[in-house]
């Protein structure tokens, strides 16, 4: 921990707060902690700014924020979930010869929580833990073709927020042609992208719906586009493999 000081401060102070029925005052978190108050008030301030805490003007204290409850329910969400993917990601993998991931929404990003690799299948920039700007990824797509509307509204209100991550591959620039592409994947099943993600390779995705029919996840498989056209052969089994984990979500 001494490595991290400031890591280990901000996890002493989460931690804190956790364990407390109530909020608390900033000056009893810096006597409790053995913190300097100009530190825990830093702390505190950067905390706060990414949504981990709050601070009632009125009592002068502080609690934990909404991002902190989101990162504890992702968690009881995602552990069931890999339970229940992984046997599909891995015939998913073995079935097509290629890297298959699973993913799922974090905002407007896609966070990569499985993956399968064949032997001799190099890794790829979708590792465990990465995570890619939905509108850019075949694996976001497919989850926002199942958004409601306002929610995707609400996610990308201007065209300011869809992030060109190879300028030289096809992807939408504007809402309404974010609009466009996400009518055109519920039509065809799947999601697609070519040379989005890593130029040279493509990536087909399908997502898994929960009860309420939202998104839960994706399962994407992206192989070498000199290895030729493998869209449809690797969509059907992706589709197939989507609707498998849907029936296992719902029971």
């Amino acid at each position: 921990m001494s490595s991290a000081p400031a890591a280990a401060q901000v996890i002493a102070l989460l931690q804190l707060l956790a364990g407390r029925p109530s909020p608390q005052p900033a000056a009893t978190l810096a006597r409790e902690l053995g913190l300097p108050r100009s530190t825990t008030y830093r702390l505190l301030g950067v905390l706060k700014d990414a949504g981990f805490v709050t601070h009632s003007e009125e009592t002068r204290r502080w609690g934990l924020g909404i991002a902190a409850y989101e990162l504890g329910s992702a968690y009881s969400r995602q552990q069931p979930l890999q339970r229940m993917a992984r046997a599909v990601m891995t015939r998913l993998a073995e079935s097509t010869g290629q890297a298959a991931h699973l993913g799922v929404l974090h905002g407007s990003d896609v966070l990569y929580v499985i993956e399968e690799r064949p032997l001799g299948i190099s890794p790829l920039v979708t590792d465990v833990g990465v995570r890619l700007p939905a509108n850019v990824t075949a694996s976001g797509m497919a989850m926002l073709a199942h958004l409601p509307a306002a929610q995707v509204r609400a996610l990308f209100p201007s065209g300011a927020e869809l992030v060109q991550r190879n300028s030289g591959a096809d992807q939408p620039e504007t809402v309404a042609g974010l609009r466009s592409e996400l009518a055109q994947v519920r039509q065809r099943g799947y999601a697609r992208e070519v040379g989005r993600v890593t130029p040279g390779f493509q990536t087909v995705a399908g997502a898994a719906l929960d009860l309420n029919g939202l998104p839960a996840a994706s399962l994407a498989v992206t192989w070498p586009q000199d290895a030729g056209d493998r869209e449809t052969e690797y969509a059907t089994v992706v589709k197939d493999a989507a609707t498998e984990l849907t029936s296992r979500l719902a029971g």
